[in-house]
């Protein structure tokens, strides 16, 4: 079993990736970041959409949404957080990245939190991209944010500890391989007495190399930003946020 399908890691550790803060922060972005504003009705597809941080802010903003997941405990959370927050239900869908494709269905494809990368064959990975720029219509975007190389070397470092909002604390250790190809995280949640460990991998990549690869797969008008607010990806970046467009129809 590869590490994302593993349905315990994904309730276990919820607090960590999908904390309330990180909701907040979703919320914030789609309300206000310039790469998420899109034309009215837009339909917009969350790939990896989680437990929906990102679906319930989208669909406040009356794009048409659709979510897809690999994970049922994702997809059950994110369907319980738009029926709490008020908005329509956006379409869920179970699926892996790897196969889902829709022709011509989206106007934007969003994947986010670091979601890409987590294939061994970057063949695998590229044909993501592939996948997302066959379901965009032409015209339509793609925007992947992930950790970018250049962000990661910038802080990592010693073990990490993070307090969680529902008691206990999780202690988070990176650890960099294949000559800066891949990054490894091995986590440590501790509650109630008891320890669960868990490791999770993905490629690491710099903005020349994701946006090469944006290119690869089609994509024109391939630029790589330091954030949603579309600043600079520079030395004071914080993530890695590229957007490329599917070529408009002649």
């Amino acid at each position: 079993m590869r590490w994302y399908e593993d349905e315990t890691l994904w309730s276990d550790f919820s607090s960590t990736m999908f904390s309330a803060r990180r909701a907040d922060e979703a919320a914030r972005l789609v309300a206000g970041a310039p790469l998420l504003e899109f034309p009215e009705g837009s339909r917009v597809l969350d790939l990896c959409c989680g437990p929906g941080l990102f679906l319930v802010p989208l669909a406040r903003c009356g794009y048409q949404v659709t979510g897809v997941d690999l994970s049922p405990t994702m997809l059950n959370r994110a369907e319980t957080a738009c029926a709490q927050a008020g908005v329509p239900t956006p379409r869920l869908i179970r699926a892996d990245m790897l196969a889902f494709r829709e022709p011509e269905s989206f106007d934007v494809v969003l994947n986010v939190f670091t979601s890409f990368g987590y294939f061994e064959d970057p063949a695998d990975n590229a044909r993501v991209l592939r996948n997302a720029h066959d379901s965009l219509v032409p015209g339509g975007q793609l925007i992947v944010d992930v950790l970018g190389k250049e962000v990661l070397a910038g802080w990592i470092g010693r073990p990490q500890l993070v307090e969680l909002e529902d008691s206990g604390y999780v202690v988070q250790r990176d650890t960099v391989l294949d000559g800066w190809r891949r990054l490894r995280t091995d986590w440590t949640l501790v509650r109630d007495g008891t320890a669960r460990e868990a490791s999770i991998s993905c490629w690491l990549y710099s903005g020349v190399e994701l946006c090469a690869l944006f290119e690869a797969a089609g994509f024109v008008d391939v630029a790589c930003y330091g954030g949603f607010d579309a600043t600079p990806y520079d030395q004071h970046a914080g993530r890695l946020v590229v957007r490329g467009t599917r070529a408009a129809a002649r």
